[in-house]
């Protein structure tokens, strides 16, 4: 129902006490069926008026990131059981569709590298957490200036393990993102490490880093991102919910903003994967269950 329609519905009922509904039919030029049906979607309407509201905060709350499904799955995490046909028609009315598009892209089959063996082999899926991770570098290009992120990827949750950001793709950054990761996870023996055929990953440094955390090194073949597409799919998530989504004043606004939303990503974002966890709760619930 169209919002000029359900005004002309309202200011009617309200009429009706002064004026004969005949009356105010004939001015408006309101067949009896059309008001009558009108007002029972009214009234349907008023039914989920709790309920509107508690999926707008949802929405508000995660910066428009969220479609019908995560929605559905927050409000059953809040206690509230509606079947997501529903959430899905009440969101279409209040016009809150997801902000964000997935975005595909295309690949071709590449040589092996001669520096470590695709031992991942795009197995990744791990039954337990730091079993196996990925890593790679993504670009941001904003006021004249550029952005580079390394972070490390549990592919058991999608947990970001550890990043760090530069304004040059150095390899200190690289170093530095793995020994955050191993401070923080001690044991670290066994661990397949992922990533491509970057110059980074093929520095004599790097490859002395992981063997002496015990870290095995995995990297895909030469030109094949679907070999990595965890962290793929982690950087094209970032840019769709964060990057193309917001306006940033500068760069150090930006910095901010990133680090603010990897935040948000491991502690708050949920997963329909994760069985609506988010990366942190599921690995937690995982670990007290075991």
């Amino acid at each position: 129902m169209g919002k000029g329609r359900k005004t002309l519905v309202l200011v009617i009922a309200k009429l009706r006490k002064k004026y004969t509904l005949k009356a105010l039919l004939n001015y408006t030029k309101l067949a009896k069926s059309t008001y009558y049906d009108a007002l029972k979607k009214l009234s349907k309407e008023d039914k989920y008026k709790g309920l509107k509201t508690l999926i707008h905060n949802i929405c508000n709350k995660n910066h428009g990131r969220y479609g019908y499904r995560r929605v559905t799955l927050q409000l059953h995490k809040q206690g509230i059981k509606v079947n997501h046909k529903v959430v899905m028609r009440l969101m279409k009315e209040e016009n809150l569709t997801c902000k964000v598009r997935a975005k595909k892209y295309k690949s071709y089959r590449g040589q092996e590298g001669k520096i470590a063996k695709n031992i991942l082999n795009r197995n990744f899926k791990a039954s337990k957490p730091n079993e196996k991770w990925a890593t790679d570098v993504t670009e941001f290009a904003l006021c004249n200036e550029k952005i580079y992120l390394s972070p490390i990827i549990d592919l058991y949750n999608g947990e970001i393990i550890s990043y760090k950001i530069s304004k040059r793709p150095i390899l200190k950054q690289v170093l530095d993102m793995v020994e955050d990761a191993t401070r923080k996870i001690k044991e670290t023996k066994g661990i397949i490490l992922h990533s491509d055929q970057g110059w980074q990953y093929q520095n004599k440094r790097y490859q002395e880093l992981l063997k002496e955390k015990g870290i095995i090194q995995s990297m895909s073949r030469k030109g094949n991102c679907l070999d990595n597409a965890v962290i793929e799919n982690f950087f094209g998530l970032l840019k769709s919910e964060l990057f193309y989504l917001k306006k940033f004043k500068s760069v150090e606004d930006f910095i901010k903003e990133l680090k603010s939303y990897i935040k948000y990503y491991n502690t708050k974002r949920i997963k329909i994967k994760l069985k609506g966890l988010s990366p942190v709760e599921y690995r937690t619930k995982s670990q007290l269950v075991a």
